[in-house]
């Protein structure tokens, strides 16, 4: 038994690709060596920014021998009448790899039939692995691979090195003009950048001693831990985020949390105004207060160890304070008009060739609103806040927020709607149209906002 490590050394990978990546990169792996009956005792793949990793503990030195039997032609159709073999039995034994000989007959439901027994002996896995490891790198899928150089293989970002270690032995694959061997290379900034790893067993402890932690999950927790310890040192707390904690810990190597401010003049827009751009744009996580309100601090996590935080801290306020006075400004000129006036310009904007403008698709969605309004016998008011609602649904498309920022369409098409001077229930139905946006989403919960999401559902 011995430990296998694979280490794909790469540029920096988009983080939306590492998740797909990792997993299938452990299922191809798992499919390879079952092919090739080779056991393990466990295989994990882990990765960071710069690296896709394949770690296999306890490989079998070689696979399993295999006895198997093959199915030839029927007997009658093997040997003649004396006896004697037949040209396709002649064949299937050559096929096989046996003596005619040795062919065997056994009675199947069908009837007779002709057999081969074959033994294939297991082979080594160094063998192996080098056979397998390149089908491995190149089986793997992005969403947008890319090519380097003058080489025509595709992967998501330039490969730069190669580590192939079962124990102390390098096992000998080559790709992309790159020949696999010990040497691999630490944090960008921190680590060393020709480090030599003695042997699997050792990898992870090397890594970290050169600011790399390998192990997502451990960089998912050691992230999250920080992240809450920062927020309670402003006396708030952050919401789990899922999605964000997953996009953040594939775009570093070393995690360390730090806090920034936020100027309270900010918080006096709504808070969607205030955390997409800090979420979508910065990958930064907003905190709040005991009282559920957002504080004027903001979370984010850097790629580095705590040297010059305050450097680092400033720079990340900056960045925010600009796109928040981006979105001061949009909401500033987005309230000098009513909601209905954008309308007329939506006749600008296409929603398919054959089916006319945005504003013709909300024309489409007011009628069968009020169709399906009067099918099922729904009150005068309800019927009149849904109409008004599909007629401004869309309104907020061609606002100046949501322009900059179309994670908040509906959202500001309520913001606006409110402000405007129209009704509550208008309001909100503007909002609840878009959903479900995914599965498991949240449902309209009003009776107006569900006619007007299936309406535009229906639509499109």
């Amino acid at each position: 038994m011995a430990d296998y490590l694979l280490e794909i050394g790469t540029e920096e990978i988009p983080a939306k690709f590492m998740a797909g990546a990792l997993a299938e990169l452990q299922v191809v792996a798992e499919q390879k060596l079952q092919e090739h009956r080779i056991g393990y005792k466990s295989l994990k793949t882990m990765g960071t920014p710069r690296r896709l990793v394949l770690y296999v503990e306890d490989l079998a030195a070689f696979g399993e021998d295999l006895r198997e039997e093959v199915r030839g032609p029927a007997k009658k159709a093997a040997f003649d009448a004396e006896g004697q073999p037949t040209k396709a039995a002649q064949g299937f034994a050559r096929s096989q790899g046996v003596t005619v000989e040795s062919l065997i007959c056994k009675e199947t439901g069908n009837g007779e039939y002709v057999f081969a027994q074959k033994e294939v002996k297991g082979r080594p896995a160094e063998e192996v692995l080098t056979e397998i490891v390149p089908q491995l790198i190149m089986s793997l899928n992005f969403p947008k691979p890319m090519r380097w150089g003058s080489l025509e293989m595709r992967f998501a970002r330039p490969i730069r090195w190669l580590v192939s270690l079962l124990d102390e032995k390098v096992i000998p694959v080559e790709i992309a003009g790159l020949q696999a061997g010990k040497i691999s290379r630490g944090h960008r900034f921190l680590g060393e950048q020709a480090l030599e790893i003695t042997r699997p067993q050792t990898y992870l402890a090397q890594m970290w001693e050169n600011f790399v932690l390998v192990d997502q999950e451990a960089r998912r927790a050691e992230c999250w831990r920080q992240i809450q310890a920062e927020a309670a040192k402003v006396q708030g707390t952050v919401e789990e985020d899922a999605e964000l904690l997953e996009e953040v810990i594939y775009l570093i190597e070393w995690p360390t949390a730090l806090t920034g401010n936020i100027a309270a003049e900010y918080l006096q827009m709504p808070e969607e105004v205030v955390i997409t751009p800090m979420r979508e744009h910065q990958r930064y996580f907003p905190v709040r207060g005991r009282d559920g309100k957002l504080l004027p601090h903001f979370i984010t996590v850097r790629n580095g160890n705590a040297d010059h935080l305050d450097i680092v801290q400033a720079g990340n306020e900056k960045v925010l304070k600009a796109r928040l006075a981006d979105a001061r400004f949009f909401w500033e000129e987005d309230q000098k008009i009513k909601l209905e006036a954008y309308l007329p310009r939506l006749q600008k904007v296409v929603f398919q060739e054959s089916l006319g403008t945005i504003a013709q698709k909300a024309q489409r969605i007011t009628k069968l609103v009020e169709c399906m309004a009067e099918k099922i016998g729904v009150e005068k008011q309800v019927t009149a806040d849904a109409c008004r609602a599909a007629q401004l649904a869309k309104a907020d498309l061609v606002t100046n927020m949501v322009y900059e920022f179309p994670e908040l369409q509906g959202i500001m098409g309520r913001y606006y709607a409110l402000l405007s001077g129209e009704r509550e229930a208008v309001a909100k139905a503007i909002l609840e149209h878009y959903q479900p946006r995914f599965a498991g989403d949240a449902l309209p919960a009003s009776l107006a906002g569900a006619l007007v999401s299936i309406a535009d559902k229906a639509d499109t």
